[in-house]
């Protein structure tokens, strides 16, 4: 499966922590993130990370358009809400395309943990009749 992973700057630690807690299953999938969030994974994880530019600067339109095309299974986007983002429309944009291709999505680490442990329980394998 390829599973998109953003995060925010004041999550960024939040989830190199999640990807050393997960990184067994993690390392079964493709993983892809926006640049910053992919290099910071790679450094704790030493798992291999297609990375886009960074979220502020258009990964995150890219991770949008790999989602519009069917090409991302889940996205973990630990987000800060509290924080305005001048890129507000792409974050939005990002979590309406997810609710449009029945992208599995979380946005905090609660269901972020939920949806890697389903994965690895198999139980997105639905994901497959999209493709």
């Amino acid at each position: 499966m390829n599973i998109g992973l953003v995060a925010h700057d004041s999550k960024k630690k939040l989830m190199q922590n999640f990807c050393i807690a997960y990184r067994g299953i993690l390392s079964k999938h493709m993983l892809y993130a926006t640049g910053t969030t992919g290099r910071l994974i790679e450094e704790v994880t030493n798992l291999n990370v297609h990375k886009y530019l960074a979220g502020h600067l258009g990964g995150e339109q890219q991770l949008g358009s790999q989602i519009e095309h069917n090409e991302i299974d889940l996205v973990i986007f630990l987000r800060d809400p509290l924080t305005p983002k001048s890129h507000e429309p792409d974050i939005v944009n990002i979590m309406s395309t997810c609710d449009m291709h029945n992208i599995p999505l979380a946005t905090n680490l609660a269901t972020a943990e939920l949806l890697i442990k389903s994965l690895d329980r198999g139980d997105l394998e639905w994901r497959e009749m999209y493709k």
